[in-house]
């Protein structure tokens, strides 16, 4: 278990932004090339008022809450951030960038004790 560099009950998280990019395959879902949302602490926030896709949603989800924390040079996660669409016949990649990170509080986010 990785110590907690803080002397309270905080910890940090990056804000993540997942982004619709373009590949030489053409596009069968609903993306469009520059959509995003915003992962902030457990919260996604969509900007923008087009929608995004469940299916695409579903394959991402997995893999958010561990690009958002600290993670050795050596791990997979820290270096792969292209997801392809889980559509195998759509060219969509969905890229994950790391913003800044924000800090939150172990007692605001669970009952459980430390």
């Amino acid at each position: 278990m990785v110590e907690n560099p803080h002397d309270d009950d905080t910890f940090d998280l990056y804000t993540l932004k997942v982004e619709v990019k373009a590949t030489d395959r053409p596009f069968v879902c609903s993306h469009h090339v520059g959509d995003y949302f915003l992962v902030c602490g457990e919260n996604l926030i969509f900007e923008q008022t087009r929608s995004f896709s469940l299916y695409a949603l579903a394959a991402l989800l997995p893999l958010l809450p561990a690009k958002q924390r600290e993670l050795s040079r050596n791990d997979w996660m820290f270096t792969d951030s292209d997801i392809a669409c889980p559509d195998p016949h759509c060219g969509a990649l969905f890229h994950i960038s790391r913003l800044n990170t924000c800090e939150y509080s172990h007692s605001q986010a669970t009952v459980v004790p430390l």
